[in-house]
Order: C-alpha cells, then sequence, then structure tokens
C-alpha cells in the first residue's frame, strides 16, 4: 500500500502493522465498511465533475475549429509557392497549439475538481475522526457479584412470599 493511500484513508502506516496478530472480524468488518464508505462517497463525488460540461463545450469546440483550421492550413501550404509557405505553417502550427491548449486547460479544470473533492472529503473524514463521539446513555445499571445477586433474590422472594 502506498504513502499517500494510508494518508488518505487514515490507516496506520504499514510498518506498524504486526502480520503475527490476526485481526478480530468484527474490527476487519467495521474497517470494510469505512472503506465502502469512503468510496461510496467518491463515486457520489465524481457524477459532478463529469456535468460540468459548461464549458467543457466550449473548450472542444475551440479546439475542434483550431484543428480544423491546422488542417485547412496545411493543405494551402503543401499547395503554393514554397517561399510563401513557411508563413502559413508557422500560424498552422499556431492553430494547433491553441487546439492542445484548450484540451490542457479542459483536462485540468476536470483534475482540480476531482483533487478538490477528494481534499474534501477527507477533511469530513478527519472532522468526523477528531469529533467527540456522543454517548447515549441507555440503561442504568450496577456490578453485582454472585453472593449480592443471590441475597437480593431471596430478599425479593421473601417479601412476596410475605405478601401473597
Amino acid at each position: 500500500m502506498t504513502r499517500k493511500l494510508e494518508e488518505l484513508f487514515d490507516f496506520p502506516p504499514s510498518e506498524e502493522v504486526q502480520e503475527d496478530e490476526p485481526a478480530s472480524i468484527p474490527s476487519t468488518q467495521m474497517a470494510l465498511k469505512e472503506i465502502n464508505d469512503t468510496i461510496d462517497k467518491i463515486d457520489a463525488a465524481l457524477p459532478t465533475v463529469r456535468d460540468l460540461e459548461t464549458g467543457d463545450r466550449e473548450l472542444d469546440d475551440l479546439a475542434a475549429k483550431a484543428t480544423e483550421t491546422f488542417d485547412d492550413l496545411m493543405d494551402l501550404g503543401m499547395q503554393i509557392d514554397s517561399r510563401y509557405s513557411s508563413e502559413i505553417f508557422a500560424v498552422a502550427s499556431t492553430m494547433l497549439g491553441h487546439a492542445l491548449t484548450a484540451k490542457t486547460a479542459k483536462l485540468n479544470k476536470k483534475l482540480k475538481m476531482v483533487d478538490l473533492q477528494m481534499k474534501k472529503l477527507k477533511l469530513d473524514h478527519d472532522r468526523q475522526k477528531n469529533a467527540p463521539e456522543e454517548t447515549v446513555e441507555t440503561a442504568h445499571g450496577q456490578v453485582l457479584s454472585r453472593n449480592d445477586l443471590l441475597e437480593r433474590l431471596i430478599t425479593m422472594g421473601s417479601q412476596n412470599g410475605n405478601r401473597a
């Protein structure tokens, strides 16, 4: 496992994991549940990245136009006199550079969104991990020894027997 994954999922470093002690079933189930929850959060966040198409269409259109213009200029440069074609090829090269820039900007935008969502998930996970756990009190009880319990049962039985 890589260090980045260990940091992302807050696992202990791999050197600290002791291989001679088998993991208990409940702890393994809890770890699997936490991992599944984290994966579900990531999956739920990713469709929002794919749906951000407002600027994507514009960048795709610009890249398509630049590529089309590049092709046209290359054809024109091949058909005219060689002393004029160098300037046309330079402009064609610039058009291809614009197409690459548009595609790169689109990919960088998506990668930044994924990165921000991953950072947000990590912050949420850290907050949840560091938050004090609220314990809900469900019942009151006493710790009794066997002899104390028997004594109480005998006194309860004698009190019920006297009333009947």
